[in-house]
């Protein structure tokens, strides 16, 4: 019954992203491209890497920084229905699991991701970039859980705040400055110790560690520990609509 329930959940998002597909892929292309030509050709062509050409070190950065946003923008609509549609009440008296409807969401986000970063490989091999990374396991599971942390966050945002220019503090407070400090665009060694240590509590700084090095157990983990406690923080929060 919970799997019933989650691809409910999931089923009712595809429709509503089937309908706006085309939009969708168009929007997402024109992020990822721009940081392709501004940092892999211009900037790119004065930095030569021990490990090989910069355009390979930005593209595992690029997926990480791209997921964190698309998951995180997917579940933005949460906060619509809890404020001003205030459809979340009919899920909670619904006959479904609170927490088949959460994981479904997350879910929801989560293939939204995985279709935006398929777009990112296609362009990034289009501008010569190397994606053997791209075919193990490992990078599977870290776009998965990269995107499950960042929408779990953006759940817990949508049904805490009152407004979407709060929400969008939550994009401006953490999301941005994640998006350059976490080893998206450089390596985080050359950072003063004090500012790095902050880093390296940050999930971002660990999945684009793992898309790019490969697989590393401590980052495993800690990726790992962050998705289970933000699935367990929204579907907590979000039973307590129903109190």
């Amino acid at each position: 019954m919970f799997f019933v329930d989650v691809v409910t959940v999931m089923w009712r998002d595809w429709i509503v992203l089937r309908r706006r597909l085309k939009k969708f892929i168009l929007s997402r292309l024109v992020t990822p491209v721009l940081y392709l030509v501004a940092f892999g050709w211009g900037l790119g062509k004065n930095i030569n890497l021990a490990s090989g050409s910069y355009l390979d070190f930005l593209v595992p950065g690029i997926i990480a920084l791209n997921t964190m946003n698309v998951s995180y923008m997917s579940v933005t609509a949460v906060h619509a229905e809890r404020v001003y549609h205030k459809s979340l009440e009919e899920y909670l008296s619904a006959p479904i699991e609170p927490a088949a409807f959460v994981v479904g969401k997350i879910l929801s986000a989560v293939f939204r991701a995985l279709i935006s970063t398929a777009l990112i490989l296609t362009v990034a091999k289009i501008f010569g970039a190397n994606l053997n990374f791209a075919m193990s396991a490992n990078f599977f599971i870290v776009v998965v859980l990269n995107s499950a942390i960042f929408a779990s966050v953006c759940f817990c945002a949508a049904l805490k705040v009152q407004t979407y220019e709060e929400l969008a503090q939550v994009n401006t407070y953490i999301l941005m400055p994640m998006s350059f400090l976490c080893g998206t665009f450089f390596s985080t060694a050359e950072l003063p110790p004090i500012v790095r240590a902050v880093i390296e509590i940050l999930p971002l700084t660990h999945a684009s560690r793992l898309l790019r090095d490969g697989f590393e157990p401590v980052s495993f983990m800690i990726l790992s520990a962050y998705t289970v406690i933000l699935l367990w923080l929204a579907t907590k929060m979000f039973r307590r609509l129903s109190t």
